[in-house]
């Protein structure tokens, strides 16, 4: 099913190389047309390069580049060091006390494209309403600290700032160690919170026991373990002895005994092992001409069709007015992904229920929260906004009466359970389908809806794991690291599953048939890094470069001033590397250490070199021009936290701005869905209340 077939892609600057191109590739979209023939334009030049061309009105143009057109920086020289670096993720990423390291691959930039695939796609869509082309904007530095949300919100509340966690994750108030040595490599793991972690921790312990490993984990209540209010001292004893317990294991024993034993763990893969997994095996993602990836998601048309396919504006603002979402997302991939659809102009019912709350409902990350509220918690407020909360028991018999008029309306229906659950709800595709023909569904989990691996457990650093991400992340003679420190997988995901819905409701609109879209993040991952794979299929063994790049002819990052203060540094050619040292000496160290971070960057960007401070929340927050001029932050009113600046979805519509609104209460539109939408009578729902539906 190729959702762009029969359009044409105009080809700018460097972007055919870069992932954007593939994306539009993968949908059946014709590359490398004359500007004047395209349905898409895409580049990495930005407005101001190329506005005196001749694009169609009727035309997306996309631009793609490291801050952005328009504002202050909109003309300095970027490179994927750089952008991480002015981003916030750089100076996040590594060992603590030790020179930050780059993540693996273009990461940031990869990140970038897929958020510009979903803003293409909604222009898209936008175009089928009011027949215009447009703009779509999209700065790498924005991408890159809309990533962030944790050291986002610890800034904001608590003038707290996040610092390098080596193998850890960091989660507010808590360091999670997750990276293990084993006996013959490493691999990822880490104890989960409340019911969603609870069997998989157990599953860990026990096999600790039989292992004969001393373990103080022993009868613990994993529904009542949270991993953010731990305390640190129980946390380090636990630490230690997992670390005596991995150390004892292979990767064919995690690979093996673990994954039959539930527990949340997965070998750190090298990119010659994902050439040769089973699991891509089994679901043909790897089935191509050079065998290196080429879809993004699955997707599975629907056999019957819509009958009124046409999608008219609604009352709301931004690309997507008009569309109808069902959000049946608990966790982070599923609430960014609707997050992203509802700041675009949709309308989101997100069901929820307080037996099993979103994860974000949950976590105590900042003084502002308690673990006795539901309705405290900054980071929910974050990933949540433009939608409205409706809470149900969906295994009661009477949610159907809630539910079914609730598919009849919606256009689209999100969800990210484990693979098998939305059938034991009969709320699958094809249940789906039945009732409202022309419905399209996506589905994100980590493995995606079929092969050998589908219904196992995963988090997001499974993906970067399992992917290669990992293991290329760090310096060669150190251990692999956390590529990036703060959630990667869990935030590309989303814009993958929001561009491949745009793009079936377009081809919904003229076709009046449906689909269900599977998006694994696994497989994303991988084809982020699909460079690796392929010096792999050469018979290549890469390996950790630190912050070097074979595509660029030189750079790092270098001490400045202060604490903790680095700035990243690219040269492209020996001409430029000359004029770096022109102005700062062969001991380039010794230049910068004497200097701030931020006239450092400042004089380089004047003389034209790609230079940028790694900045922190603070710097991005309180300082940064550039990011102020895209209004990375919108000011929203929270009912219990007051007003607060809510990461904005990091794309510019030149016609169809987005206007967000805040985040819901728990169940706090449930009467409004019921009666307004589902058409129930006030006493019904009164008396389904009563019955306890509501939950």
């Amino acid at each position: 099913m190729k959702l762009l077939a029969g359009h044409k892609v105009a080809v700018l600057g460097g972007m055919a190389e870069r992932p954007l191109a593939r994306y539009f590739a993968s949908l059946g979209a014709t590359l490398g047309c004359d500007v004047a023939d395209a349905s898409f334009v895409i580049d990495d030049l930005g407005l101001a390069a190329t506005r005196e061309l001749a694009i169609p009105e009727s035309a997306v143009h996309v631009s793609v580049t490291g801050f952005g057109s328009g504002g202050p920086r909109e003309q300095w020289q970027s490179s994927e060091l750089v952008c991480s670096a002015v981003g916030g993720v750089l100076r996040l990423t590594g060992e603590p006390g030790q020179k930050p390291v780059k993540e693996a691959g273009d990461a940031c930039t990869f990140h970038a494209d897929m958020v510009a695939a979903s803003g293409a796609m909604a222009a898209h869509f936008a175009r089928g309403t009011h027949g215009q082309g447009q703009h779509v904007d999209v700065s790498i530095q924005q991408v890159a600290m809309s990533r962030n949300t944790n050291g986002v919100l610890v800034w904001q509340f608590d003038r707290r700032k996040l610092d390098r966690a080596g193998g850890c994750i960091a989660y507010g108030k808590a360091k999670v160690r997750v990276i293990w040595q084993l006996a013959d490599g490493w691999c990822f793991h880490a104890l989960m919170t409340g019911r969603l972690g609870a069997p998989a921790n157990k599953g860990l312990s026990d096999w600790m026991d039989e292992s004969g490993i001393d373990n103080p984990m022993q009868g613990v209540d994993w529904l009542a373990y949270n991993r953010s209010t731990l305390p640190a001292e129980t946390r380090a004893e636990w630490e230690a002895a997992m670390t005596a317990f991995f150390a004892t294991k292979t990767k064919k024993d995690i690979a093996t005994e673990g994954r039959r034993r539930g527990i949340n763990a997965c070998v750190v893969n090298e990119p010659a092992d994902v050439l040769k997994d089973e699991h891509l095996k089994a679901r043909g993602f790897l089935d191509t001409a050079d065998g290196l990836p080429e879809r993004f998601a699955a997707i599975r048309a629907g056999e019957g069709k819509a009958a009124a396919p046409a999608i008219h504006a609604g009352e709301r603002p931004g690309p997507l007015s008009g569309v109808k979402v069902l959000d049946f997302a608990w966790a982070l991939v599923g609430s960014i992904t609707t997050k992203t659809l509802g700041d675009m102009g949709a309308e989101i019912v997100k069901i929820e229920s307080r037996g099993r709350p979103d994860l974000s409902r949950l976590d105590v990350q900042v003084s502002a929260s308690s673990a006795g509220s539901l309705d405290d918690k900054p980071w929910f407020a974050h990933l949540n906004s433009s939608k409205k909360s409706l809470t149900i028991n969906l295994k009661a018999p009477e949610a159907r009466e809630v539910l079914d008029p609730l598919i009849d309306w919606a256009d689209v229906v999100v969800e990210n359970f484990s693979p098998g659950t939305m059938a034991k709800l009969g709320l699958d595709y094809d249940s789906l389908a039945q009732r409202n023909p022309g419905i399209v569904m996506v589905s994100g989990s980590v493995f995606g809806q079929t092969g050998p691996l589908a219904k196992e457990w995963g988090v997001d650093g499974t993906g970067g794991a399992l992917s290669g991400r990992t293991y290329q992340t760090g310096y060669r003679d150190g251990d692999p690291v956390i590529p990036g420190a703060v959630p990667y997988g869990d935030v590309i995901v989303p814009f993958v599953m929001a561009g491949h819905v745009a793009a079936a409701l377009q081809h919904r609109r003229q076709t009046g048939q449906g689909c269900h879209i599977d998006a694994s993040m696994y497989e994303i991952c991988v084809q982020q890094m699909r460079d690796f794979l392929a010096m792999a299929k050469a018979g290549g063994a890469p390996q950790r470069m630190g912050n070097a790049d074979p595509a660029v002819f030189f750079q790092d990052v270098f001490p400045a001033a202060g604490e903790d203060r680095w700035v990243a540094i690219s040269t492209f050619s020996a001409e430029e590397k000359r004029r770096l040292e022109a102005i700062t000496g062969p001991d380039i160290a010794g230049w910068t250490r004497t200097r701030t971070d931020h006239a450092i960057m400042e004089q380089l960007q004047a003389a034209g070199i790609a230079a940028g401070a790694l900045q922190d929340c603070e710097d991005l927050l309180d300082k940064d021009p550039q990011i102020a001029a895209r209004d990375a932050l919108v000011m929203l009113e929270h009912a219990v936290l007051g007003p607060f600046g809510h990461i904005a979805t990091p794309i510019a519509f030149s016609r169809d701005a987005m206007a967000p609104f805040r985040a819901p209460g728990m169940g706090e539109h449930s009467h409004e869905i019921a009666t307004r939408i589902a058409g129930l009578s006030p006493e019904r729902v009164a008396e389904l209340e009563a019955g306890g539906l509501f939950t």
